[in-house]
């Protein structure tokens, strides 16, 4: 029961986030629901932007359905397909955009290296989930797919602590720099605990 209630949550959580960032950022001018300081940035990289929000919310929808026990033993082959998805478009597209955003990323070089860290991380486990899958090593590609889709809810996370911080009355200056590194650095280090238990529904 335990299981089913985070799986619930990182499920609601998960599209929750995939769902608002689509509607946001296709409805909505760009850089208008952003920091004033950071619409500039987002204006010069549109391509990276868009390609980064839309490939990482096909991750974000994706992701959670992959965790579950019911789809890989009943569905295996569309298991597979959503699988080439998530990391062809989702991870590694996203990935590459969040690495080029990271190198503009409002806040300086704590900004420029916690987001462009978290990029590298998030292709980088993906790319290992990739080959172990190839490599018939199912256990090793869950511990990997774990470890990634930590990385992945970083978006989720991002959109916890952003409006926590304002609600407080942190100085955005201040904070956003170490929400880069917060968004994501204790959701690998809770992956990294509990890699070896696969989240099953």
């Amino acid at each position: 029961m335990h299981k089913k209630i985070l799986y619930g949550l990182m499920l609601v959580l998960s599209l929750g986030v995939a769902a608002y960032a689509t509607i946001a950022y296709a409805a909505f001018p760009l850089g208008s629901l952003v920091h004033p300081d950071m619409k500039t940035n987002f204006e010069n990289h549109r391509v990276a932007v868009y390609l980064h929000i839309f490939a990482s919310s096909l991750a974000l929808l994706i992701g959670p359905f992959q965790f579950s026990k019911r789809l890989r033993a009943s569905r295996p082959q569309l298991h597979r397909w959503l699988g080439k998805i998530y990391l062809g478009l989702g991870v590694l597209l996203g990935g590459l955009a969040g690495l080029l955003m990271a190198a503009f990323a409002y806040g300086g070089l704590g900004s420029n290296l916690g987001f462009g860290l978290l990029a590298l991380l998030w292709l980088f486990t993906g790319a290992r989930a990739y080959w172990a899958i190839r490599q018939g090593d199912i256990v090793s590609h869950q511990q990997w797919m774990i470890r990634n889709f930590s990385l992945t809810l970083a978006a989720v996370t991002l959109r916890i602590y952003l409006p926590l911080s304002m609600v407080l009355g942190l100085p955005f200056e201040l904070c956003y720099p170490i929400i880069s590194w917060l968004c994501w650095v204790p959701n690998l280090l809770i992956a990294e605990w509990k890699f070896n238990r696969p989240m099953s529904v």
